[in-house]
């Protein structure tokens, strides 16, 4: 996957504009009044120091709103045709800017209601600052979905066990750690995992993270079905 404010702005040219902006309204936002809500493609906010994109970057993707009380409780009411290809990544970022080694700690917990139908995983994105290295980290994941690259076998870090995916998408590399065991909760120690890619595989130096995005990678969900996070927060030092 691209990165995803480059894809924004791919996006935004090549995908039928008018079209798209035609059938996003159609999606509802909830029915409760939320702090911010947006129907928009590209829309976003900052709440409590995390930022907020609906993110409705792929081809022949439907409708989609997002909405938000706060930056760790939001959801999105996601209308997208049973096509393949991802349609959006509505996900909530957090910014760290620091390098590897000068972490200390990063961890991330996670509490999210999810439709049982639809293709689409629930996962971190996280990004070096020069976007030449994507770190997926999928919890769970319903439907005809799966990472990008090779499987290179199971893993047990970071209190959870995944099987680790290297993969290139001609713009970056893509490595996806995606749980044996679908979650809807639960803490993620994020630095073992960076340390396992940088000192113990080799397969990027001493980079700096830039930002640990969490959502919805959404294929299809058809008919309209919601994503909600309940809490979410992202911890480093």
């Amino acid at each position: 996957m691209a990165p995803r404010t480059l894809r924004r702005i791919t996006m935004a040219v090549l995908a039928p504009a008018m079209a798209l902006g035609a059938t996003v309204g159609l999606a509802s936002a909830p029915a409760s009044a939320a702090v911010w809500s947006s129907c928009d493609q590209w829309g976003s906010t900052t709440l409590n120091g995390y930022t907020l994109y609906n993110d409705i970057w792929g081809s022949g993707a439907g409708s989609q709103c997002i909405w938000a009380n706060s930056g760790t409780n939001w959801g999105v009411n996601a209308n997208h045709p049973g096509t393949g290809g991802i349609k959006a990544y509505p996900n909530a970022k957090k910014v760290v800017n620091k390098s590897i080694t000068s972490l200390s700690s990063l961890t991330s917990s996670y509490n999210v209601t999810i439709p049982s139908s639809g293709a689409y995983n629930t996962s971190y994105d996280i990004w070096d600052t020069n976007h030449k290295y994507e770190i997926m980290l999928w919890v769970n994941k319903t439907g005809a979905v799966g990472p990008l690259g090779t499987s290179q076998g199971n893993l047990t870090l970071g209190g959870h066990t995944w099987t680790v995916y290297k993969g290139n998408n001609g713009s970056n590399e893509v490595f996806s750690f995606v749980r044996t065991s679908n979650s809807t909760s639960g803490t993620v120690n994020v630095l073992p995992i960076l340390k396992w890619i940088k000192d113990t595989k080799g397969w990027f130096g001493n980079v700096t993270i830039g930002d640990v995005q969490f959502g919805f990678e959404i294929t299809s969900s058809s008919g309209g079905l919601n994503f909600t996070t309940n809490s979410e927060t992202v911890s480093s030092s």
